[in-house]
């Protein structure tokens, strides 16, 4: 019996129907996929359409059900999300690589003194702005003295910052221009003089009235160090970071920048403790757009262990009679804590010492009282009493935390801390025992900016080049998938994000990274090598293979 034609047809219709592939705008096969999901799976592709992740699976499964345009063999490599920096400083990054002159590395005074002649020269400004600077690298472990530079620029303010952020050396005239004087008192900071002179050494809060006196950055030049910042941030393979701490200026800028498209990149903004601020965010509640989220106020306790500015609960090791330095009086922070609370802010505070880690500690639970999902934060949570782990736990509070401090610090640290105290410093496991999770990044520029350092450190607490052998403190070190998670996924909870990015689930945000090896899985002292393949924001490429998109 012959079959009817429009037998043939319906038949044809439905098979062809059976076989219809799902269009994506891409597809990633062939790969390692780290989809950091809850059971931490690892696959081999995935699908992206309109920016989110549309499917996970096998190559089988994926390129079965879905088509694309755009199809990407990863050739075995890894992807992981897109890495997160969750506490850094990327305007002022950038700020640095478009005026400054860099002073990272520096073996003495004398070769700074040799740049900064150079940088003259080359840039003949009203100012000369420098930042690098570190006497614990130096073989006279000593702060500089201004003498020379008033030799060298008697008429043009200089003022070069410590590595830290937390101490400048600021020569005469630039002292003038700030009205810093030698009977002049600043709270919370310290200004040091030698015989009647101003040494031009000044420490934290008094820093912060020398670096709020230079002239600051017109429109094009604060764009062109936000974009230059986007720019290095994707080839390191970083789609989000956290800003510790900015103006309603930059962050207005940062939002007009996002708007235009010029800027892409994610950006978390903390902002800085001030009125202008407070009236346009914290009084009107949290700010959120694709690229751009404000819902948290950044504090600073004390200063930095390396210039000794951290506040101890002893004096320091190696400077009896000096504890370091408090930033406010306690109901400053109280009142702030109070308000943030009430307005629904997260608070997040720098806390480098002993002392300001109890402090704030406390304070916190004050007004957390006990168990909580508010996810205020400890900035840095450097150096810990043993007596007071337990209270991140009690009050739900979360570490941020920077691996790379404690192998930059650690040559040092003990010098500064002594045999007992020392400890109680950089001790990652510990506080991630605390509430299980821990948020990890960077400071940069205070450190560099490679997240894949950042992942090294953490895992075998060694310097770049494998020292020391045994690992600094080796019983803090975090597995490699605790320190994955630490700038992926929880780097993402610790901004109230983890629904949105951090893992390569369907249906968030297609960032994510694709390395040249697997940081999971090469020796450990091959993973500080490890180089970006390609960066991806929202499922379109931002750098490949050693070039911007």
């Amino acid at each position: 019996m012959k079959t009817p034609f429009w037998t043939v047809i319906i038949v044809a219709l439905m098979m062809n129907s059976c076989n219809q592939k799902t269009e994506a705008d891409l597809i990633i096969y062939n790969a390692r996929v780290y989809t950091l999901d809850e059971d931490f799976t690892t696959t081999t592709s995935f699908a992206v359409q309109n920016g989110k992740i549309l499917a996970t699976g096998t190559d089988a499964a994926i390129t079965g059900k879905y088509i694309a345009s755009r199809m990407i063999d990863a050739e075995g490599r890894p992807v992981y999300p897109g890495f997160i920096d969750g506490h850094c400083h990327f305007y002022g990054y950038g700020l640095g690589l478009v005026r400054n002159a860099d002073l990272t590395g520096t073996a003495s005074f004398e070769e700074i003194l040799r740049i900064l002649e150079q940088y003259h020269k080359e840039n003949p400004g009203a100012w000369i702005i420098g930042r690098g600077w570190d006497q614990n690298d130096w073989e006279i472990k000593e702060y500089p003295h201004n003498n020379i530079l008033d030799e060298l620029f008697p008429e043009t303010p200089v003022v070069l910052t410590r590595i830290d952020g937390h101490a400048v050396l600021a020569n005469s005239i630039a002292l003038e221009k700030a009205g810093i004087t030698v009977n002049r008192e600043i709270e919370g900071g310290k200004i040091f003089q030698e015989k009647g002179r101003l040494t031009g050494i000044l420490i934290d809060n008094a820093a912060d009235s020398m670096k709020n006196a230079i002239p600051k950055p017109g429109p094009e030049q604060m764009k062109k160090a936000l974009l230059v910042a986007q720019d290095n941030c994707f080839a390191a393979g970083l789609t989000s970071v956290v800003d510790a701490g900015l103006s309603f200026e930059v962050i207005q800028t940062i939002d007009s920048l996002h708007q235009a498209g010029d800027l892409k990149i994610r950006i978390n903004a903390m902002i800085s403790p001030n009125e202008e601020n407070f009236c346009h965010f914290l009084e009107k509640g949290h700010y959120k757009t694709g690229r751009l989220h404000v819902n948290a106020v950044k504090l600073f306790a004390d200063g930095a262990l390396g210039s000794r500015g951290a506040l101890m609960l002893e004096p320091y090791a190696d400077d009896p009679g000096n504890d370091g330095l408090l930033m406010h009086k306690q109901d400053y922070y109280r009142d702030i804590l109070k308000r943030a609370y009430e307005l629904n802010y997260q608070v997040n505070t720098h806390c480098i010492g002993d002392s300001a880690n109890r402090m704030m500690l406390h304070l916190y639970g004050e007004v957390l009282k006990g168990k909580n999902d508010r996810r205020w934060r400890i900035e840095h949570a450097q150096v810990i009493h043993p007596d007071d782990f337990q209270l991140f736990a009690r009050y739900s509070i979360i570490p941020s935390i920077q691996s790379t401090h404690a192998t930059s610090d650690m040559y040092w640290a003990g010098e500064r801390l002594g045999p007992e105290r020392i400890r109680g410093a950089y001790a990652y496991q510990e506080l991630l025992q605390q509430n299980g999770w821990l948020v990890n990044g960077t400071d940069f520029p205070v450190e560099n900016i490679y997240p894949v350092y950042t992942f090294y450190a953490a895992v075998a607490r060694k310097d770049l080049k494998g020292w020391p052998e045994d690992g600094f403190q080796i019983e803090n070190a975090l597995t490699r998938e605790e320190a994955l998670k630490s700038m992926t996924i929880w780097a993402a909870r610790g901004s109230f994000e983890e629904t949105e990015k951090g893992s390569i689930e369907p249906g968030k945000l297609a960032d994510f990274v694709i390395l040249q090896e697997d940081i999971m899985k090469v020796p450990e002292n091959e993973i500080s090598g490890v180089q970006v393949w390609k960066t991806f924001l929202a499922g379109e490429p931002v750098f490949e293979n050693g070039r911007m998109e």
